[in-house]
C-alpha cells in the first residue's frame, strides 16, 4: 500500500508528449486564432493553379469563429470546399482538396493488410527463413534486414513487425548473439526501409498527392537513400554483432546476459509451420498488388517510354488493393466471414491514421478560408529569398527533422506540410519531389528513435532493451543516415 502511494505520485509526475490528434487539433485553433492576427493576402495564379512568385498582395480577410470553425474544420478538410462555380481544385484562396480519398485509402489498405495477416503467409515466410538459416546465422542478419526493410519501403511495415521480435531474438540470442542484435535487425530494417520509402502509401504517396506530383517522381533519389542507407545499417549491426559473438563482455546489454538468455529460450517459439505452396502463392499477389499499384501511377507516356499510361491515382489505387483484399483471402481459402471479418480489423486498425489525416487537413482549412495561407507562404519565400535550390532543400530537410518529433504520425505531417512546402519549393527552382524526399526521410530518420514511437518503444520493450542504451548505441548510425539524405537532397536540387 506504501509503495503504491509513493509511486504514484512519480507517476503523475513524468512528462508525456500528447499524441498527434492534441497536438493537431491544437495546431487548428491556433491556426483559427491566427487568422484574427495575420494579415490576408493572395497570390496570382497561372493556368495550373500555381502561385506565381512575386506576386502577393494583401486582401480582405474572413476571421474564423474559434470554437465552430475549429470543430467544422477537420470534416471540411476530408470531403473538400467548393468554389462559387461549383468547383474544387488544388491550390487554395477558398478553393481546397478534400482528403476523403487519401483516408479511404488508408482504411483499405489497413483491410488488405488485415486479410493477408490473417492468412499466416507472411508471419510463416518470415519464420521459415528464419528456421532455414540456422547454422548460418550470421546471414540472417543482412538477409532479414533486406525483408524487414522491402516490407517498410513498400507499405511502410511498422506495428506489424512487433511480431517478429521475440523469434528473432531467440535465434541470435541461440547463436551467440544478443538481444540488441535481434532488435537492431527488425526495427533498424523495417525503419530503414521506411525511411527510404519508394511506393510507401502512407509516407510517400500521400505526401506525393498533396504535393501534387506522382508517386514515381523521385523515385530515383529514394531508391539511393534505401539502398546506400540500408548498406550503412547492415554494415553497423554486423560488426557489432561480430564483436559480440567473439567476446561476449562488449555487448551492450552485458548485465542482462543470462536473464536474456533464460526469457527467451522460453518463450522464442521457433518452431514454425513449413511454408506451403498457398502461402508462397499469397506472398506473390501480395507483391504483384504493390508492383501493379506501381505500373498505375507511372507516367509512362510523360517520360517516352512506350508502355500505356494508366493515369491512376487515390480512387483506383483503392479499388486495386479491395480486388487484392478479395483475391488473397481466396487464395488462402478464408471464408465470408473470416474474410470480412479480417479486412474490417485491419481497416479499424488504421482508422486512427484515417483521422489523422482529417484533422491534420483541418488546418489548412482554417488557414485558406482565413486567407493567411498565402501571407504564411509569402513570409517564407521572403525567408528563403537568396537561398540556392541546394541550401533550400538542406534547410528543408532540417526544419522537418523537429517537426516529425512533434507530429509522430507520417500522414498527418504531409497532409500538413506539403501544402505550404511544395508550392515554396517552386519560387527557389527546387522539384516538389524532391520536398517529398526531404519529408519522408527525416520523418523516417526520426522515428527510429523518438520516444513517443510506439514501434521504438514497443520493440525495445519486447527485447528488454532500455532504451537509453539503444539511444547510445545508434547515434553514430543515425548520424550516417541523415549525412547520406543530406547529400542525396542536395545533390537531387544541384541537379534539379
Amino acid at each position: 500500500m506504501s509503495e503504491q502511494a509513493t509511486a504514484a505520485p512519480e507517476a503523475r509526475r513524468r512528462f508525456a508528449l500528447p499524441s498527434a490528434y492534441t497536438i493537431l487539433f491544437a495546431l487548428i485553433v491556433v491556426m483559427a486564432i491566427a487568422t484574427w492576427l495575420i494579415p490576408a493576402g493572395a497570390y496570382e495564379l497561372d493556368q495550373d493553379g500555381a502561385p506565381i512568385p512575386g506576386t502577393y498582395a494583401e486582401v480582405e480577410g474572413d476571421p474564423q469563429r474559434i470554437l465552430i470553425d475549429s470543430l467544422t474544420a477537420p470534416i471540411n478538410g476530408l470531403y473538400g470546399i467548393e468554389d462559387a462555380d461549383g468547383l474544387i481544385s488544388y491550390y487554395n484562396t477558398g478553393v481546397l482538396f478534400g482528403a476523403i480519398d487519401v483516408a479511404l485509402f488508408i482504411i483499405v489498405i489497413g483491410g488488405f493488410l488485415g486479410v493477408t495477416m490473417r492468412t499466416g503467409a507472411i508471419q510463416t515466410g518470415i519464420g521459415g527463413l528464419v528456421n532455414r538459416l540456422r547454422g548460418r546465422e550470421r546471414w540472417m542478419i543482412p538477409i532479414l534486414m533486406m525483408v524487414f526493410a522491402l516490407g517498410g519501403s513498400t507499405y511502410g511495415m511498422a506495428e506489424e513487425s512487433l511480431a517478429f521480435y521475440t523469434l528473432v531474438i531467440a535465434v541470435l540470442i541461440a547463436a551467440g548473439y544478443d538481444a540488441l542484435t535481434g532488435a537492431a535487425v527488425v526495427l533498424l530494417g523495417c525503419g530503414i526501409g521506411t525511411l527510404g520509402s519508394t511506393i510507401n502509401p502512407f509516407a510517400t504517396g500521400i505526401a506525393s498527392g498533396f504535393a501534387g506530383v506522382s508517386l514515381s517522381d523521385g523515385l530515383l533519389s529514394r531508391l539511393i537513400i534505401l539502398v546506400i542507407g540500408l548498406g550503412l545499417g547492415i554494415f553497423f549491426v554486423m560488426r557489432y554483432a561480430d564483436r559480440v559473438r567473439q567476446d561476449p563482455t562488449r555487448s551492450a546489454v552485458l548485465e542482462m546476459k543470462e536473464s536474456n538468455e533464460a526469457h527467451f529460450s522460453v518463450q522464442g517459439g521457433t518452431d514454425q509451420v513449413a511454408m506451403t505452396s498457398r502461402d508462397k502463392a499469397i506472398l506473390a499477389t501480395f507483391g504483384l498488388a504493390f508492383a501493379l499499384m506501381m505500373y498505375g501511377v507511372i507516367p509512362w507516356e510523360d517520360m517516352g517510354i512506350g508502355l500505356p499510361t494508366l493515369w491512376w491515382w487515390f480512387p483506383e489505387m483503392t479499388a486495386l488493393f479491395i480486388l487484392f483484399s478479395v483475391i488473397i483471402g481466396l487464395i488462402g481459402r478464408l471464408s465470408e466471414a473470416d474474410l470480412t471479418d479480417s479486412f474490417v480489423a485491419g481497416a479499424r486498425d488504421l482508422l486512427g491514421v484515417a483521422l489523422i489525416i482529417g484533422i491534420a487537413r483541418g488546418i489548412t482549412v482554417v488557414m485558406t478560408n482565413g486567407g493567411i495561407t498565402d501571407t504564411v507562404l509569402h513570409w517564407a519565400e521572403l525567408a528563403v529569398e537568396g537561398l540556392s535550390p541546394v541550401t533550400f532543400a538542406i534547410v528543408v530537410f532540417l526544419l522537418f527533422l523537429p517537426l516529425s518529433f512533434l507530429i509522430p504520425s507520417s500522414s498527418g505531417l504531409a497532409t500538413v506540410a506539403m501544402p505550404i512546402m511544395a508550392p515554396l519549393a517552386a519560387f527557389v527552382g527546387v522539384q516538389s519531389d524532391l520536398i517529398v524526399t526531404a519529408f519522408q526521410s527525416a520523418s523516417g530518420l526520426m522515428n527510429l528513435f523518438i520516444p513517443t514511437s510506439a514501434v521504438v518503444m514497443g520493440g525495445l520493450a519486447i527485447a528488454r532493451v532500455p532504451y537509453g542504451t539503444y539511444l547510445r548505441w545508434v547515434w553514430p548510425l543515425l548520424a550516417m543516415l541523415a549525412a547520406l539524405v543530406l547529400v542525396v537532397v542536395g545533390v537531387g536540387a544541384l541537379l534539379a
